[in-house]
């Protein structure tokens, strides 16, 4: 008898996690793998898997200036699997930041943020920065020549915050520099407040999903009188395949590609080029090419803005499900693709080699003024694009998005990849 309850305590203990995420039945129509592409459930693997490894670096990693790089290389070469284990948490933190990124875009291009699920929309922004500060502030941690100095970077662009730059940077390096303090904080950070705020917050975000009815339909059609199909197995079974496929590529990764480790931290030697993070990069990008103030506060500042505000603007007839919106949508969007990975380059090229080159910043002010000019281009094409050609202000906003999101993703590129000793501009 007491095994027979046991077993059925755990199978409702089951049923119940699996509710939590799912309802029992869905419509068939939901289950078409390119509807999601499993973003979400990636997500959700990713950080079950960061938190694990995390778990056992952390029984071995001691927190401070003198003992963290001997304790990696400990890690690294001397435990079994202990490298293994660690280029798992590294990667698998790398890839978190692509995928959450991903599964955004996911939701954007398919409209699946309006009516119910708008308030899950701030949520999923949310878990994308605790997303960005867990890789930022476990990025110090090995305390090699790669983590100290982009943590420098980083906290050297906070001085260019108005007024309450120095201060914000003291706070962030509880110090001048960055020393022992900055790595404990980093350390309790990582390990402790920002995994059990990013699980904490992504149960929720399944939890209202849940709550939404689940994945939306495609066309933003009712879910009453559409065929529906069990979640167990018809939805298990490909969120199961997902997982191994995703697990397999992880520990590709983890055997072929090891985890960065430079030499010891020297705060008297700096590495030429100093580089922050590579998903900061491209706010370092924009600091040579516009004034610091704009690259790092209003920038990022207004980017965030407009990301929690995507779901409550008055948007007219939204069609939800449908990738793109329209055809006219889809038209916009390889146009808009297009203009940015062409003239974004070009702008920094010409940045490098003409405005530099001949002494011309204090004609463009600075980035200042080619900023002013960009954006009122940018607000002069939406305009045209809705008074003329009688565009939706939905697809308007698809349009700029995914300018303003691929001209981001070149100055990424352009950082990590094209930059070389003093940020200047060369091919590999």
């Amino acid at each position: 008898m007491d095994k027979v309850q046991e077993k059925t305590s755990r199978k409702k203990i089951l049923n119940n996690l699996i509710l939590h995420l799912h309802p029992k039945v869905i419509p068939e129509s939901t289950l078409r793998f390119t509807l999601t592409f499993g973003l979400g459930g990636m997500t959700a693997l990713l950080i079950v898997l960061q938190a694990l490894t995390g778990l056992l670096l952390r029984f071995v990693y001691v927190p401070t200036p003198a003992g963290a790089y001997n304790s990696v290389l400990h890690i690294k070469n001397e435990l079994v699997i202990g490298s293994f284990v660690r280029n798992i948490h590294y990667w698998s933190g790398s890839l978190l930041i692509v995928i959450v990124f991903l599964h955004m875009l996911r939701v954007f291009f398919t409209s699946a943020f309006h009516e119910r699920r708008k308030s899950n929309w701030v949520f999923g922004v949310i878990l994308l920065i605790l997303v960005l500060l867990s890789n930022f502030t476990g990025y110090l941690l090995p305390w090699d020549q790669l983590a100290y100095w982009a943590i420098t970077v980083v906290s050297n662009m906070l001085n260019y915050i108005p007024v309450i730059g120095e201060s914000i940077n003291s706070l962030v390096l509880q110090g001048t520099e960055v020393g022992a303090p900055t790595l404990i904080l980093f350390y309790n950070l990582h390990t402790g407040l920002v995994p059990l705020a990013l699980i904490i917050l992504m149960a929720f975000h399944f939890w209202k999903v849940r709550k939404a009815g689940g994945v939306i339909i495609p066309g933003g059609g009712e879910r009453k009188g559409q065929k529906t199909v069990s979640v167990m197995p018809h939805l298990l079974a490909r969120e199961f395949v997902v997982a191994l496929v995703l697990l397999a590529v992880v520990f590709l990764l983890a055997v072929i590609l090891e985890a960065p480790l430079q030499e010891r931290a020297n705060p008297l030697s700096s590495p030429n080029p100093a580089k922050a993070p590579w998903y900061f990069q491209g706010f370092q990008e924009l600091i040579l090419h516009f004034h610091p103030t704009i690259a790092v506060v209003l920038v990022p500042v207004t980017a965030l803005v407009l990301m929690f505000s995507l779901p409550y603007l008055k948007y007219g007839e939204t069609i939800t499900g449908i990738w793109f919106i329209s055809k006219t949508g889809k038209k916009l969007s390889l146009i808009s693709l297009f203009v940015a990975i062409t003239t974004t380059p070009a702008y920094i090229v010409f940045d490098e080699y003409v405005i530099r080159t001949t002494n011309s910043e204090s004609l463009f002010g600075n980035g200042i003024i080619t900023f002013v000019v960009l954006s009122l281009l940018i607000i002069g094409f939406a305009y045209l694009l809705r008074r003329k050609f009688n565009v939706s202000r939905a697809e308007i906003v698809q349009t700029l998005f995914i300018y303003l999101v691929s001209s981001f993703i070149v100055l990424t590129i352009t950082g990590i990849f094209f930059r070389g000793e003093g940020m200047a501009l060369t091919i590999p």
